[in-house]
């Protein structure tokens, strides 16, 4: 697999980052703060962020920031691998309002406020994936091919795994609770009450009928 690909997936496996913008207050400082993300299905990072916080401010001043994040499993925080995404912040126009909720259900109250989609168009990125694996991702590896295909499709595809392959989901998952509530070419993401897994296909898929064989795919945990 591709480092490319790794440092996709390591993004898609964690819910929030660090994400640092430059600060129209302090002259750009770069200020950081904690905000939960979506990645999408090409890799970009959408974020829900209020107009009042400070960060909101500092976009709409300079639209440069980056977000780091890292796998929060591991006590050695040396040695664990890690991603900073550094790009541009820009308002959504068409947000993937339902996508996102299905990955943060809270949020639903927070679009009766004053909160804002963004996408985080990612320029470089920045990998770690442990001791001597350093790399420095070009964005013509990094995004995700025949993204469209997964977004199009993949509402009516989970709809088809949480009702024809839910016993198999039940079963791989061990919980008798739980759902499919995302797809895109490098897994699926599954909840059980508040809690959410991440599920990895062993290589990275072009082709949506992999998922509707559910039942035959050796799914990776992690």
């Amino acid at each position: 697999m591709s480092n490319a690909a790794e440092a996709r997936r390591l993004l898609r496996h964690h819910r929030y980052g660090a994400l640092s913008t430059l600060s129209k207050k302090l002259g750009g400082y770069p200020f950081g703060s904690i905000t939960p993300y979506l990645v999408d299905h090409d890799g970009s990072l959408v974020i829900l962020i209020s107009a009042l916080a400070e960060h909101s401010k500092n976009i709409g001043h300079d639209h440069r920031v980056s977000l780091i994040t890292h796998n929060q499993a591991s006590p050695d925080i040396q040695m664990q691998g890690r991603v900073t995404v550094v790009g541009n912040a820009h308002q959504i126009e068409q947000p993937p309002v339902a996508r996102y909720l299905r990955h943060f259900p809270d949020a639903a109250d927070l679009l009766t406020l004053d909160f804002t989609f963004y996408r985080i168009e990612p320029v470089a990125i920045r990998y770690i994936g442990g001791v001597g694996r350093v790399h420095w991702i070009t964005m013509a590896t990094y995004f995700a091919e025949k993204s469209e295909i997964f977004a199009q499709l993949e509402k009516n595809l989970l709809d088809h795994i949480n009702t024809q392959q839910l016993d198999f989901l039940r079963e791989f998952m061990q919980m008798k609770d739980v759902q499919a509530a995302g797809i895109d070419c490098d897994g699926m993401d599954v909840c059980s009450g508040d809690q959410f897994f991440r599920i990895d296909l062993p290589e990275t898929s072009s082709d949506l009928t992999q998922f509707e064989r559910l039942s035959t795919l050796n799914f990776i945990t992690r």
